[in-house]
């Protein structure tokens, strides 16, 4: 099993910046590919990105590509979301995945419990 706890959320002008962060713990950190996706209010939970075990690889929804940047974490088992520059559609709530994985996965079997990030206009 794989816990996986979210942080960073919060309330941002548009244009503003947030960090969010996903602690990791039940299973060797390095084994997991982990990704950062959202859902909005009435609508589907999305993609945003995603890093692979190693973090030589990432992948970003095209609505976040030059705004947002994935990491994994100086911390200890964290992995990061810096957000840059944000629009008032990128609010809505955020949840950290993980899945052991290679590559970058289609799909994750763990997940935290979410952070809500509101972007006001």
């Amino acid at each position: 099993q794989v816990q996986l706890v979210g942080s960073g959320g919060g309330l941002v002008q548009a244009g503003g910046s947030l960090r969010l962060s996903c602690a990791a713990s039940g299973r060797p950190f390095s084994s997991l590919a982990m990704a950062w996706f959202r859902q909005a209010p009435g609508k589907e939970r999305e993609f945003v990105a995603a890093i692979t075990r190693g973090g030589l690889s990432t992948d970003y929804a095209d609505s976040v590509k030059g705004r947002f940047t994935i990491s994994r974490g100086t911390a200890k088992n964290t992995m990061n979301l810096q957000m840059n520059n944000l629009r008032p559609e990128d609010t809505g709530v955020y949840y950290c995945g993980a899945q052991p994985s290679i590559v970058l996965p289609t799909r994750y079997a763990y997940w935290g419990q979410g952070t809500q990030v509101t972007v006001s206009s």
